[in-house]
């Protein structure tokens, strides 16, 4: 995403004719479209984006959870971090 916005922001200032962009080659200007592409096949690839979906839905549902046991009255019950015992 960021490379995305650099790209923007390079590409409107070298429209404008803006400071030292002016003067720079569109080859550089739309570099970071080309970054931003082999950033998101590498993160396809390896699987990153998808990784970081599934944290997403598991903190949303243990947020839920956490706070439908508090509604009801029974906050105290949450499992430690090493998954034994009690707190």
């Amino acid at each position: 995403m960021w490379f995305v916005a650099l790209g923007c922001l390079l590409g409107l200032a070298k429209l404008a004719e803006f400071g030292p962009v002016a003067a720079w080659s569109w080859w550089l200007v739309l570099s970071p479209f080309a970054l931003a592409a082999a950033w998101w096949v590498f993160a396809d690839s390896t699987g990153l984006t998808q990784q970081r979906a599934m944290d997403r839905a598991a903190e949303k549902t243990a947020e839920r959870r956490r706070r439908h046991l508090e509604d009801m009255g029974l906050g105290g019950f949450e499992r430690p971090k090493d998954g034994h015992g009690r707190k």
